[in-house]
This record gives C-alpha cells, structure tokens and sequence, in this order.
C-alpha cells in the first residue's frame, strides 16, 4: 500500500492533483486507515498512471472518464477508442493552426518596432489599440485562451 505522498511521487505530480482526481471520479477513493489516511493499491498507481499520461496528452477530463470507462470493459471493441481518440486529434489539429495564426499576428505586431523610440511612438502599442491586430485573429476567440470552442473543454 501506498500513502498518498508516495503514490504522487511515483507518478510525478502533485499530491493536490490526485486529491482533485478523486473528487472528480477518476481515482476511486482509497482505503482510509484508523487515522484517516489515504492508502493505494496498486491498481491506483495503474490508474492513476493512465490519468497522468492521458493529461500530458492534452485530455480532458470527459475524455479521460470515456477512456476509462471503456478501459473497464475489456470485451468491448476498440473502435470507440479510435473515434476518441480521432476527435482529440482534430481537437489538436484546430489548435495547432490557432496558435500557429496566434504566432503570426504576434510577429506581425513585433515588426512593427523594428527601431528604439519612445514609449508614445511605440507602434506595437499602438497597434495593440486599434481594429487591425484584432482582425488579424479570430474575434474573442476563446481557444486562444484556453478553452476550446463550442466544447468548453480546457485545452
């Protein structure tokens, strides 16, 4: 068995993070000693390993729950888990040309001040108050700030 402490150790992340996990559904709850400690098994550790690499690849939670949910019936096909997973990489590829749009604009707004002047000459400044960097970028657009369009998944 493994103290809470231990089993964020082994996973590298926080021990908060594991905490949230189990709040949210994802880790089932531990046994609790006399003293109101959490111990894992080792089918925690599995799981939460599972969790932990499924964030680093950018999951969301919902997807996550999905996958393991199907990870609990193993005689189901594997075909809902290709069409997840299909979607996530649409989800990533969406992002990718968002923050490579993102990256142009910003190195747009950069060339602007190619020369030292003084902060009210500054044309990046400038350029930040007025219609034309907006227009370069998607309106208000919510991916760019972490939160994917039409999902309200985080990303």
């Amino acid at each position: 068995m493994l103290s809470i402490g231990q089993l964020a150790k082994r996973i590298e992340c926080p021990v908060e993070t594991l905490r949230y996990w189990e709040k949210e559904g994802l880790l089932p709850a531990p046994y609790r000693g006399d003293n109101n400690y959490r111990w894992y098994q080792d089918s925690h550790l599995e799981r939460a390993l599972f969790i932990r690499n499924c964030r680093n690849l950018d999951m969301s939670l919902a997807e996550i729950r999905q996958l393991l949910r199907y990870k609990d019936q193993p005689d189901m096909r594997c075909d809902q888990v290709n069409r997840l997973l299909d979607e996530h990489i649409s989800h990533v590829t969406e992002r990718i040309a968002s923050l490579t749009l993102l990256k142009d604009t910003l190195e747009s707004l950069r060339q602007r001040c190619v020369t030292e002047k003084n902060i009210d000459a500054c044309e990046i400044l400038a350029g930040l108050s007025s219609d034309q960097t907006q227009g370069s970028t998607e309106k208000c657009s919510s991916h760019l700030r972490g939160v994917h369009p039409g999902s309200g998944r985080s990303i």
